[in-house]
């Protein structure tokens, strides 16, 4: 019945006030455009839900769609609190209380940490910390260094190519990279760790032959040819190398600064309300 009702009061309404004009015309905007016992809608409480470039029937079915879904929560909503005892009620205005306090100190707390908080870390200060705690960076992925070039069988100079990326000479990697147009696929730099993981989405190679420390493999599919060097290997639970955990070392380390400013910041709280009498313990 009550769905009935307000089909109905939509439809009048629609039909006396175009919606999609209804923006332009003040005073028709402040009419309620739906009631549920005392609440009303207007239509400011749904216009910013509205897609653009609706015609008047869409905008029409897309407004009772809203209106409807509006109702049935005020409907609920009065259920509930109608069924609910004073004792329920008590319990979900402190849970709503607490859950309020929490954001306010949350968010009082993120304010003074963007303005308190010394966010510069030094190379020292990582190192430091790496030292003190590198048993608890254990591995549960495998690390290469690995260089690899893929290029299609329409290259012209292929022996040459190879021949450049076999070298360790820095001249000759210098010329391959002035060559990296020429290439689908290539990572020169063998001096920074990668996840096995991701190089093995790349080359086809079994993990079992890219665990290996290698100076050459190649291999030839049908568009063209991988060279591949591993130059060097870590396994799961070796300890990360520096390098590869510094980033999370710099969030654990302000991660940690934060806990320490918060527990300042409350000392002093609790310092100046006891001076100023304005906490006491009895």
């Amino acid at each position: 019945m009550m769905k009935y009702v307000l089909s109905l009061f939509v439809i009048v309404f629609f039909s006396s006030c175009d919606f999609i004009n209804l923006k332009k015309q003040n005073d028709a905007s402040l009419q309620p455009i739906a009631s549920v016992y005392n609440a009303k809608l207007f239509y400011a409480d749904i216009a910013d839900f509205f897609p653009t470039n609706l015609n008047k029937t869409d905008s029409l079915m897309f407004a009772k769609s809203l209106i409807n879904t509006w109702a049935i929560k005020q409907l609920l909503l009065k259920k509930s609190e109608d069924n609910n005892s004073l004792e329920a009620n008590k319990e979900i205005n402190k849970l709503v209380n607490d859950y309020k306090e929490s954001l306010l100190i949350n968010n009082y707390k993120e304010v003074l940490i963007k303005q308190q908080l010394d966010t510069v870390i030094s190379e020292s200060e990582i190192a430091k910390y790496y030292s003190l705690n590198s048993a608890n960076f254990k591995l549960n992925e495998e690390l290469i260094k690995v260089k690899y070039l893929y290029f299609g069988n329409d290259l012209i100079e292929k022996k040459e190519v190879e021949t450049l990326f076999k070298s360790d000479n820095i001249e000759d990697l210098e010329e391959l990279e002035k060559r990296q147009l020429s290439f689908m696929s290539y990572q020169f730099n063998d001096s920074i760790w990668t996840r096995l993981d991701n190089i093995l989405l790349k080359l086809p190679f079994s993990k079992e032959k890219m665990l290996k420390k290698t100076k050459f493999i190649k291999k030839q599919d049908s568009l063209g040819l991988y060279l591949v060097a591993v130059k060097d290997v870590l396994l799961r639970n070796n300890i990360a190398p520096l390098s590869y955990i510094k980033p999370t070392i710099k969030q654990m380390i302000l991660h940690r600064r934060k806990i320490e400013l918060i527990r300042e910041i409350e000392k002093i709280l609790v310092r100046d309300a006891t001076k100023n009498k304005n906490f006491k313990t009895y």
